[in-house]
């Protein structure tokens, strides 16, 4: 079911992203592909507003909405239907990420650069953000936590949240989103998706002031259009699609991993599985598990797709090359199920979240993990992380400083503004602090 990728005889220094980039598999997302198909939708909605988003949403979802907004008494309905396992699933989740993401707030620090000379840096958080939670194959209510919950920790003031309409539920989003919603206090929720809803966010409508920040994960039009507003807004990432890697040795549970390969291959047909593994007989193990799960999952068809498309199963000499290739893959989550798994994962340089050892799969990073489950795809962990309350923040810098401290610094803003040729910036200097005779 899993290609074979056999890696034996390469040693870990050979194993870069240069030399892999080839061989190991990924589902590709070509936003460049879809800015031409998003382009005029975002700039309808840029000149018409409400109307044009009305219209695009008739086009693409089928539903004729004469405004965005959902109405309050939906969302406390949603939240009222609810059923009572999923709410206190949600609640319980809500706790548990708030509390990390309180710990993720960053303290104001103070700086005496020199005597009568500070610096104070401090966070403050954007107006206004948007979310946006995807309501295509599946809903997804968690997604309305991971992403608001950082928001309202940073203490962003208003936060609205856009997701697809859908004609079965009265031209509203799902009810699980709506009821997410109510249940974090979040009064602002717009019916609109795609694209039209992007544009929605980052130009603002009659419905919808614009805001400071898009976060929300979404399909390729999606991604396309964070992409195009990126010089008006802030953005989290433009989210491909999903993907696991899995470093595991012979002691490991096949029938965990084929379980949790599986779990992250029902996502979407597109989604890609890597199994990185010192032992060629786990590998024949956990070939024979997943072959029996993937014919019994809910969602055969997609499963089967994804692993059968963009996924494999790497055969290792060592640890040392285990963690070379999923550095080199940079996967979006990465499991260690092998021994020392938490000397392992802290050793690795390139993941959106590390899942460490047989008790901490996937699944539980998604819900209640109370880490952030909006993390960076296809690569993108080398150099980016996943969603967190820094996203909402910005870093904003407090010069004090007195006449003394000006004057001690005088001589050397001399010399640097005069190396660059810019002697307004020494003259606005020396109005304040004129030259002494003898000062050279």
């Amino acid at each position: 079911m899993l290609a074979r990728i056999d890696l034996r005889g390469c040693k870990a220094a050979k194993l870069t992203l240069g030399e892999l980039s080839a061989i190991l598999p990924r589902a590709a997302l070509d936003v460049s592909s879809a800015i031409d198909a998003v382009r005029p939708v975002c700039e309808d909605v840029r000149v018409r507003g409400a109307e044009a988003v009305r219209e695009h949403t008739a086009r693409f979802d089928g539903v004729d909405l004469p405004g965005t907004r959902v109405p309050a008494e939906a969302l406390a309905d949603a939240l009222g239907q609810l059923q009572d396992e999923v709410r206190a699933a949600l609640t319980e989740a809500a706790r548990r990420a708030r509390m990390v993401h309180r710990a993720q707030l960053p303290a104001e620090s103070w700086t005496a650069v020199a005597a009568g000379s500070t610096v104070t840096e401090r966070y403050l958080p954007v107006r206004r953000a948007g979310v946006y939670v995807p309501g295509g194959l599946v809903a997804y209510p968690s997604s309305v936590l991971m992403n608001v919950i950082p928001a309202q920790v940073a203490g962003v003031a208003e936060i609205a949240v856009a997701s697809p309409p859908q004609s079965e539920h009265g031209g509203r989003p799902h009810p699980a989103i709506l009821a997410a919603c109510e249940l974090l206090g979040i009064g602002e929720v717009h019916a609109a998706g795609g694209a039209q809803a992007i544009a929605m966010l980052g130009y603002g409508t009659q419905d919808c002031p614009p805001v400071d920040v898009i976060t929300g994960p979404g399909n390729v039009y999606v991604a396309a259009a964070k992409r195009l507003l990126r010089d008006r807004v802030a953005i989290d990432a433009e989210a491909g699609p999903t993907e696991i890697a899995i470093i595991a040795d012979d002691g490991a549970d096949a029938r965990f991993i084929a379980a949790d390969l599986v779990a992250q291959a029902e996502h979407d047909p597109l989604a890609a599985c890597l199994l990185i593994s010192t032992s060629a007989g786990l590998a024949e193990r956990v070939e024979a598990e997943l072959t029996k799960a993937a014919e019994q999952a809910k969602h055969a068809e997609r499963v089967a797709a994804a692993l059968a498309g963009q996924s494999a199963c790497v055969i290792v000499d060592d640890a040392d090359a285990a963690l070379a290739v999923a550095d080199a893959w940079a996967p979006e989550h990465l499991e260690i199920q092998a021994a020392d798994a938490s000397i392992l994962a802290r050793r690795v340089h390139n993941a959106g979240a590390i899942f460490v050892g047989p008790w901490a799969p996937v699944s539980l990073g998604d819900y209640l993990a109370g880490s952030n489950h909006v993390l960076p795809t296809g690569g993108t962990a080398r150099y980016c992380g996943g969603l967190s309350v820094l996203s909402f923040l910005r870093c904003v810098h407090l010069v004090e400083c007195d006449a003394a401290a000006l004057a001690e610094a005088a001589p050397h803003i001399d010399a640097l503004g005069g190396a660059e040729d810019l002697d307004g910036h020494v003259q606005a200097v020396r109005v304040r602090v004129p030259a002494d005779e003898g000062e050279p």
